[in-house]
């Protein structure tokens, strides 16, 4: 029984130290840009006067209303798929950067997107069936989440 009882624990530990993998760049999530602000339909940097940590990772506001309004319901604002393309992840299976500029908030929920070297994945997103794609996402975001 001794020995059912380390192995459980030794099992339930390695299972609870895994974390998501957070899109990091810049060491805040969407890279230092206020996740509340994204709600209000616009992409502002964050400042280092209002950040705080949540889910093992930083995070940075533009005003203390905002910083208020994450720290009272946090996951209202964190972005899905730990802030990394949600195009990459559902059309690819893949964790790609983003531009914390091009963002949608659709049903309640913040999807960031990479956007360079004249690719914009946001509007792939929505021409290809973001329906469809979130779906996708959701699954392989399953698989992925926890891959560095």
């Amino acid at each position: 029984m001794r020995y059912v009882m380390i192995l459980f624990f030794l099992t339930t530990s390695s299972t609870f130290s895994q974390s998501i993998d957070y899109n990091l760049k810049k060491g805040y999530v969407a890279e230092g840009y206020d996740v509340v602000a994204y709600f209000e339909n616009k992409a502002i940097e964050g400042d280092t006067k209002f950040t705080t940590r949540y889910g093992g990772v930083n995070y940075k506001f533009s005003s203390q209303k905002n910083l208020d309004a994450f720290s009272k319901n946090p996951k209202k604002f964190v972005p899905q798929y730990g802030g990394y393309c949600a195009y990459a992840v559902g059309a690819k299976n893949d964790k790609v950067s983003i531009n914390p500029k091009t963002f949608e908030v659709k049903d309640g929920k913040l999807y960031l997107f990479y956007n360079a070297w004249g690719t914009n994945t946001l509007d792939l997103w929505q021409k290809e069936n973001p329906k469809l794609l979130k779906e996708k996402a959701d699954k392989n975001w399953e698989k992925i989440k926890f891959k560095k």
